[in-house]
């Protein structure tokens, strides 16, 4: 609770700052604030209290994806001080909603009552619908918030209409007595029902399939920094979220749940794997991989009692490739009209360490060791034929390999085309995020268990 209000705190501060016209001082202290509260957060990792009459839950889980999204923001953050250094808006306003986001997300992950759940979810989604359209004079930003919030609205209307079926069954919006119901031999049919709608609605939210079709077209849309934030944060947010509403409320998932959990999982890894090797847009490719992605970890939802810690792995290792990818994106792609694979030729001789960084990040993505995403996928099918689910496995796998294809096509072009023009100085800030991201990433790469054993 006290991360959650220090990060609204920080929100409050930093529209402040344009008040008394400290531009320049809002992103350097926003982040020494928000490495406060990382602090304030990991002092909690060993304590379970509740707020407010159950409405928020510090725990474990709650205290490790929280310190996780915190980090996420800095790196974020860090980036939008050259980002927005140009743009119409004030910069005040973009750190103020990216920071206002991050507590939308907390509240997602320390939920102990519905309501609060719907308010953090509400709180995430209404800022990535502002930010998405945020870029006013380009067309395609405008389309992509409009589609975005289209879209996102149906899907909060399915979770809101699944909360209300739990409550007409249960009676209840606190999920500790919703878990103690659940346990009951005859159950209202509404509860099942109600689970399975927000569970559609939050498959939105990650953007699996069939409930993608959405994110390819407002990831290009979108301004390269949005973008970045989706696939990173929102997507690691909305999975963690789903994980633990299906497991704090004891939702026993039959075998028929399990079996829809596989095939959309399957249908996650290979749509987005086959579509992205036909795209020739960067951030479209990277639209489709998060797709993919997101199937890998659907594969913690046939385990909930063991997988906490692989999902916090898997979502901590795509996560940091993420921001690491995109760092090298906005440097290439800024002031471009468009972030096709041809702005990227010759990278490799023009800026090496770039090109190196990039290319880390998109081993990692496909699973290349010695890179985290490898271990991640290691750790995440190993569990995953433990559960007695190994035709998955083999799919996934067989989706690892296929994933290379378009990886590689970005790749090859650093480093075997010629570039197109000589490009600017890099800002220094763009060389740290890279470089502390990918660093992060082979080390947890190098010590799986320092992440693994939190939620162990």
């Amino acid at each position: 609770m006290n991360t959650l209000i220090a990060i609204i705190g920080l929100g409050v501060l930093c529209l402040l700052f344009e008040i008394f016209n400290l531009r320049k001082a809002i992103v350097p202290i926003t982040i020494i604030g928000l490495l406060a509260v990382l602090g304030l957060t990991i002092s909690e990792f060993n304590s379970t209290q509740s707020y407010y009459n159950n409405m928020i839950i510090v725990s474990k889980f709650s205290t490790v994806f929280s310190s996780l999204f915190i980090v996420l923001t800095i790196f974020l953050v860090a980036l939008g001080h050259n980002f927005y250094e140009n743009h119409q808006s004030k910069i005040s306003d973009f750190i103020a909603i990216k920071v206002f986001l991050l507590a939308g997300a907390v509240a997602m992950v320390s939920f102990g009552n519905l309501a609060m759940f719907f308010l953090g979810i509400e709180v995430l989604s209404i800022s990535l619908y502002i930010l998405a359209a945020s870029d006013r004079m380009n067309l395609k930003s405008n389309e992509a918030g409009m589609k975005y919030f289209l879209m996102g609205s149906f899907a909060s209307g399915i979770i809101l209409f699944g909360i209300c079926l739990i409550y007409g069954a249960m009676g209840s919006f606190d999920v500790t007595e919703i878990s103690e119901l659940s346990q009951s031999a005859e159950l209202p049919i509404w509860f099942p029902i109600g689970i399975v709608l927000l569970t559609i609605g939050m498959l939105f939210k990650v953007a699996a399939v069939p409930f993608h079709f959405w994110a390819p077209d407002v990831y290009e849309g979108s301004p390269a920094l949005t973008t970045a934030l989706m696939s990173t944060l929102a997507k690691v947010v909305a999975m963690a979220t789903l994980y633990k509403l299906l497991y704090v409320m004891n939702a026993d998932i039959s075998e028929a749940f399990k079996t829809i959990v596989v095939v959309i999982s399957m249908a996650s890894m290979t749509v987005g794997n086959i579509m992205a090797l036909r795209q020739t847009n960067v951030k479209r490719m990277l639209a489709f991989s998060g797709i993919s992605h997101a199937g890998f970890m659907l594969m913690t939802l046939l385990s909930l009692s063991t997988s906490a810690g692989s999902l916090l792995y898997y979502a901590s290792a795509y996560s940091l490739s993420g921001i690491a990818a995109f760092s090298v994106i906005l440097y290439v792609c800024k002031n471009r009209d468009n972030e096709d694979v041809v702005n990227f030729h010759g990278l490799g001789k023009t800026n090496p360490l770039l090109a190196a960084i990039l290319t880390a990040a998109l081993l990692s993505m496909a699973g290349i060791p010695i890179f985290a995403g490898f271990f991640a996928k290691l750790v995440l099918f190993n569990q995953t034929i433990q559960a007695g689910y190994l035709p998955l496995v083999i799919v996934a796998v067989v989706n690892s390999i296929i994933s290379v294809g378009y990886y590689f096509k970005l790749i090859l072009a650093m480093y075997t085309k010629e570039p197109n023009e000589e490009r600017k100085g890099t800002p220094v800030i763009i060389y740290a995020v890279a470089v502390i991201a990918i660093v992060l990433n082979i080390a947890l790469g190098l010590f799986p268990s320092f992440v693994l054993d939190l939620l162990g």
